[in-house]
């Protein structure tokens, strides 16, 4: 039996997260934690939090799963780098997980993201389109950055270099070192992704299209499970599908 904490418990994906832990018996929910509510009352019963809340709550969460060794998945987007920082150097203390996206198809969609722009080369131009909902806070998404921060290490490149959020007005000819991100909010998309390889002559694209939050917090109660058998160290996705 695994013991968690959901933080972020009344959020959409908080909501989807208890919703299918309920259904599987190896998994029990000891707390469900949101905005005002104390997660110290829980943290010694819990094996692992699991957190979907805030991107300026998550280091406390961090610090307090160190204080207490428990384990930690992180679902959370639109952290800082100074935030991003802080959190992965509990690292050494805890076993987490942080992932941009907790899909099994999107963990694909990363695999062939990184072996496609490998066979293809230097010669295609690089662009990611990515659309969610109109009530999503940051972008442009974590699971786009995450592609793009994939495309970046095959090229060899500091993404923040080459990344192009958007254009406007007389740009210019496009350079062939750039990598394009597009982001797009609107009604109730739960999540698009779409990776862009075009050169003269022709172009491939690979897209993944979610329909529910349910794959998402599968995949993070999976995570879940598997995390807290690991050693201290930060993991992502890649690691509990065996991908890497």
């Amino acid at each position: 039996m695994t013991k968690l904490i959901i933080t972020g418990s009344k959020g959409r994906m908080g909501q989807m997260l208890l919703a299918c832990a309920a259904r599987i018996p190896e998994i029990q929910v000891v707390g469900a934690v949101d905005q005002g509510d104390d997660i110290s009352r829980f943290i010694a019963d819990c094996d692992a939090v699991v957190d979907f809340s805030l991107h300026h709550a998550t280091l406390g969460f961090a610090e307090l799963c160190a204080q207490h060794q428990k384990a930690l998945v992180i679902g959370t987007t639109g952290h800082t780098e100074p935030e991003k920082s802080q959190i992965s150097n509990f690292k050494s203390q805890i076993p987490m997980v942080w992932a941009s996206n907790y899909s099994t198809g999107v963990n694909t969609l990363f695999w062939l993201t990184r072996k496609a722009a490998e066979i293809l080369g230097p010669g295609f131009d690089l662009e990611i389109v990515e659309m969610h909902h109109r009530r999503k806070q940051d972008a442009p998404s974590g699971t786009a950055v995450s592609l793009a921060e994939i495309l970046a290490g095959v090229r060899q490149v500091q993404l923040k270099e080459v990344a192009r959020h958007g254009r406007q007005g007389l740009v210019g000819a496009r350079t062939p070192t750039e990598i394009g991100l597009h982001a797009l909010r609107g009604g109730d998309v739960v999540g698009d992704h779409t990776v862009i390889f075009a050169t003269d002559g022709e172009r491939v694209e690979l897209t993944h299209r979610a329909s529910s939050r349910e794959t998402f917090a599968n995949g993070a109660l999976r995570a879940a499970r598997w995390v807290v058998r690991q050693k201290p160290g930060r993991y992502d996705m890649q690691d509990v599908l065996g991908l890497k």
